[in-house]
């Protein structure tokens, strides 16, 4: 089914459509509600609480051609991790990794791509919440600093130091296991 038809399906609340939708997107959406979960369990929550919103707000949403639905879906579990965090309190819980220093030495290429992607994922699931939220709104959302201190109610410097702090913290990772692994 196509993308127009199936949002205006669910719009109508068709459940054959729901199913589908879920059947459709729910794995690419799983894995963003794990970039931002601490674990398995939370982030299988998030996207059920996700789903529900979605079912619940079809009305808000806007057809703008091929790709504005999984656009849509995708902002729509972003911003419920995102809610979630801020609930719970995680994003002001400060957490000092030691041993980072100010400069760091970015990690190649190829050495990256040496590493299966699930270990990525696992090294980037590690990082604090503060420093996780940063790095994903940043590097996979693509967001500004100054629009994620507006989403996270920090300012622009804490965002940007979060953000080194995650880089820095991921390439030590990278490099340790390039050099014990590979």
């Amino acid at each position: 089914m196509e993308e127009f038809e199936l949002s205006e399906l669910c719009r109508q609340g068709n459940n054959r459509a729901r199913k589908e939708l879920y059947e459709q997107y729910s794995g690419r959406l799983f894995g963003i509600c794990l970039r931002y979960a601490k674990d398995r369990e939370v982030a299988k929550d998030l996207l059920h609480d996700g789903f529900l919103k979605i079912f619940h707000s079809f009305d808000k949403f806007t057809w703008r051609g091929d790709g504005s639905l999984r656009a849509w879906l995708e902002r729509v579990m972003v911003n419920e991790a995102l809610q979630f965090l801020r609930k719970n309190d995680v994003l002001s819980i400060a957490t000092e990794i030691e041993n980072i220093g100010e400069g760091y030495e970015d990690p190649t290429e190829s050495e990256v791509e040496l590493i299966p992607q699930h270990v990525l994922m696992r090294f980037i699931s590690e990082l604090p919440e503060g420093y996780r939220t940063v790095f994903n709104l940043y590097m996979f959302e693509e967001k500004s600093h100054k629009e994620i201190a507006t989403l996270l109610d920090i300012n622009e410097k804490s965002s940007s130091s979060q953000l080194h702090r995650a880089k820095a913290t991921l390439a030590k990772r990278i490099k340790e296991y390039t050099k014990n692994n590979i």
